[in-house]
């Protein structure tokens, strides 16, 4: 799994917090010091939070399980987007659809719709239609794959939640916590940590600041796809061995009952010849 490095923290930006003025005093215990008023993170205790979800997210993603990835932020939409992409991970990084956790099954009809138009699309329906509905539909197609395209393979709740920014996406942070979904978070000193199951203290404006948190989780959570993918490939021959075994077993079991059968069918045809002196003898 990626090691946090402290050097590379400090490079990126990550310690730097809020002006102190603005600050939440439940942030107080990940909080070092203030400089020209403005709260320095501690970044030894921010390498601890780190590893610990990275260690998360691996488990889940070892396990087959998605992460939702949130953040809406302009600084953060592309960062996020990139890299929950290669791992094949769910993500919003528009607006957040109100209801998207508590209200699931309403968002899978949306995101069914998409597919449904897609359908069309393949099929040549869509060509079949007026100029104006075709239009119409194009936008619909267009507003679907904008706000929900990149959760389109999501058809399950998710099991946990990864949010940038926790005063900006507390409708997400809300609705998980409903829900009992874990939520990890980059939490800055101007936010509460209550929340969040998971606090990760770090500057959460900095671009390089988010870029280099996502490198860390995002390459645990490719460790432990990894490590799925080499326990199916390993638990697949020893299926095939069980199959074949099994199979040869019900072989031996079937070669057994037809010698068996076999042997009382001989058995009832030398029955006959036995007697056959005996009633000649009583005769004469």
């Amino acid at each position: 799994m990626p090691r946090t490095n402290f050097q590379e923290l400090l490079d990126a930006g990550v310690h730097f917090g809020h002006l102190a003025r603005k600050w939440n005093p439940k942030m107080a215990p990940y909080i070092f010091d203030q400089k020209n008023g403005i709260h320095i993170i501690d970044l030894h205790k921010s390498i601890v939070k780190i590893d610990e979800a990275a260690n998360v997210l691996k488990q889940f993603a070892r396990s087959g399980r998605k992460v939702l990835f949130v953040a809406t932020k302009k600084q953060a939409k592309e960062i996020v987007a990139e890299k929950a992409g290669s791992v094949n991970m769910p993500y919003v990084t528009e607006r957040w659809p109100g209801g998207m956790l508590t209200n699931f099954p309403t968002i899978r009809k949306a995101v069914k719709k998409m597919n449904t138009i897609d359908k069309m699309i393949e099929d040549g329906t869509f060509d079949t239609l007026a100029k104006r509905e075709r239009l119409q539909v194009t936008r619909q197609r267009a507003k679907l794959e904008k706000n929900l395209g990149s959760i389109k393979d999501l058809s399950r709740l998710p099991s946990a939640l990864f949010v940038v920014d926790v005063q900006k996406e507390m409708n997400a942070v809300k609705e998980a916590n409903r829900l009992n979904i874990p939520v990890i978070a980059m939490v800055d000193t101007c936010c509460d940590p209550t929340p969040i199951d998971y606090v990760i203290p770090a500057n959460d404006d900095a671009a390089k600041s988010i870029a280099y948190i996502m490198d860390v989780l995002c390459g645990a959570i490719a460790e432990g796809l990894n490590e799925r993918k080499l326990e199916k490939e390993k638990e697949a021959p020893e299926q095939n061995d069980a199959q074949a075994s099994g199979k040869k077993l019900r072989a031996r079991k079937g070669g057994k009952a037809d010698s068996a059968k076999a042997e009382e069918a001989v058995a009832e045809q030398a029955e006959p010849v036995a007697e056959a002196p005996v009633e000649q003898a009583k005769a004469e």
